[in-house]
């Protein structure tokens, strides 16, 4: 009776050899590519999307506080910035300000976006019911796209 060769033997064929080693073939790989391909496909545009309304909400959220800090300036000076003077009021005191208390804000720079564009002010408002409009101008940061816009309120 004969006794099969050990695997490391030198007697051992290179068939045996290969059968410890074999590896994936052609079709397995582009199937699992094909797979890989269609989640991402499938999850990136969901993705993408709660990183814009993210973007949204941020947007909204300083956009709020930042008019807290309006209305602490109103409370010190009697009156809001004017378009003008512009948010830079709340940083350095504005020429002939007799009860500016500031600075309102930390840092030299005035708060931007999420997008990384300047927040917009206007005092008077141009909507009805308002003291002064502060707004994004979205992700674009190009005036005229009243939907991508985003207000106080």
């Amino acid at each position: 009776m004969e006794l099969p060769a050990s695997p490391g033997k030198a007697g051992t064929g290179a068939a045996d050899r290969l059968d410890g080693q074999r590896g994936f073939t052609l079709l397995e790989l582009l199937v699992v590519l094909a797979i890989l391909g269609l989640l991402v496909g499938l999850v990136a545009p969901a993705a993408l999307h709660q990183l814009g309304a993210a973007k949204d909400k941020i947007a909204h959220q300083s956009i709020e506080r930042l008019a807290s800090v309006l209305d602490m300036y109103k409370l010190d000076v009697g009156t809001y910035p004017t378009t003008e003077q512009g948010l830079q009021a709340l940083i350095t005191s504005p020429p002939g300000m007799a009860r500016w208390n500031g600075p309102y804000l930390k840092g030299d720079k005035i708060p931007e976006d999420p997008w990384g564009h300047p927040l917009q002010y206007h005092n008077p408002s141009q909507r009805p019911g308002h003291d002064f409009d502060l707004y994004s101008l979205g992700p674009t940061g190009q005036p005229g796209n009243a939907q991508a816009a985003i207000y106080n309120e």
